[in-house]
């Protein structure tokens, strides 16, 4: 099992080394790329620095010049991922469209980032990163709540008037996309009956208990 999994390593170790003899990207972020790819092959908590910098091909030492542990890293590579889907999310938001078709649109695009983007949502939503840390500077959480952000304001113009209200259905609603994600791709041999009927018609009931309220409102 073990020997498999050295074997796993070292070629994947060398596809990423090969691809950086071309790579123009900045080698901070060639590092990140090469992390995300041990961190969703192998996990977290089973991952080295010596190994990030091996498959990256520069030395252990070059490697702490940009990023002092592996903790570091890891926080970092949430980090990028948690803005790719701010990214994303925002740019669903059309002011000038209904407050429906604009909740839509941005739980199709939380749905479209995870599941294009597996290794780095599973490292960044489902992974074993430690979050008890994390402070009200943590650059993980502010790109996190970042990105809440959009679908947070987005709620906020249903409850103008109950600031707590509006939080407490934004995060209901996060948490319900989250979940469709996550279901998604953690069951991927699952014998849906039709994918995309199935993701319309979870995301349909999302908004229509958000845009309901806001019809009873009227």
């Amino acid at each position: 099992m073990i020997g498999c999994q050295l074997a796993s390593f070292m070629t994947l170790s060398r596809m990423t080394r090969a691809a950086t003899l071309v790579d123009t990207l900045p080698r901070r972020e060639q590092i990140l790329d090469a992390a995300l790819a041990l961190f969703a092959r192998f996990g977290l908590n089973n991952v080295t620095t010596r190994q990030i910098a091996a498959a990256v091909g520069i030395s252990q030492p070059s490697l702490y010049a940009h990023f002092p542990n592996r903790d570091a890293i890891c926080a970092a590579v949430c980090a990028r991922a948690m803005e790719g889907l701010y990214n994303s999310l925002i740019t669903a938001i059309a002011p000038s469209d209904p407050i429906r078709t604009r909740i839509t649109r941005l739980g199709q695009n939380y749905l479209q980032f995870g599941l294009t983007n597996e290794a780095a949502y599973r490292v960044a939503f489902m992974g074993e990163m430690e979050t008890e840390g994390f402070g009200p500077d943590d650059a993980v959480l502010a790109s996190g709540l970042r990105a809440f952000g959009v679908l947070h304001a987005l709620v906020s113009e249903i409850y103008p008037d109950d600031a707590h209200l509006a939080v407490l259905k934004a995060q209901s609603t996060w948490a319900s996309i989250h979940g469709l994600t996550s279901l998604l791709l953690g069951c991927r041999n699952f014998p849906w009956v039709d994918m995309d009927g199935f993701i319309s018609l979870h995301l349909d009931a999302i908004v229509n208990q958000l845009t309901g309220e806001l019809t009873a409102q009227n």
